[in-house]
């Protein structure tokens, strides 16, 4: 199983958090769809954060997104070790599949491949 990537998913205010990640902390502005906004390094596109106010599509806000390689392999795990799906397998209009899991400390996970 490969791991692409781990993105931290804070809640809060996207737009009100640009200033702050942009001009203090380096990071640039990678996507803003209004609902979240992603930022990453200029010298590492692997080094991301995303700023929720709420998820789009799903009845949840994630805590983190795990970009992997097969995601319908990753959920058919979850699935059959029992841990609770929180959001099904969608292909979402954005270009990810994805799916909403609960960890064991009571996070919730979005795990997503690109399209």
């Amino acid at each position: 199983m490969t791991v692409h990537r781990v993105v931290p998913d804070l809640h809060g205010d996207p737009a009100g958090s640009r200033a702050f990640y942009e001009d203090v902390i380096g990071l640039e502005l990678a996507m803003d769809m209004g609902w979240i906004a992603t930022f990453h390094s200029q010298t590492n596109r692997t080094a991301q954060l995303s700023v929720m106010s709420s998820d789009a599509t799903a009845p949840v806000t994630p805590d983190v997104s795990i970009e992997v390689e097969d995601v319908d392999a990753v959920h058919a795990k979850a699935v059959e070790h029992g841990y609770e799906i929180v959001h099904p397998l969608t292909d979402e209009p954005w270009g990810v599949r994805r799916f909403f899991v609960r960890d064991p400390n009571g996070a919730v996970i979005n795990v997503l491949r690109h399209l």
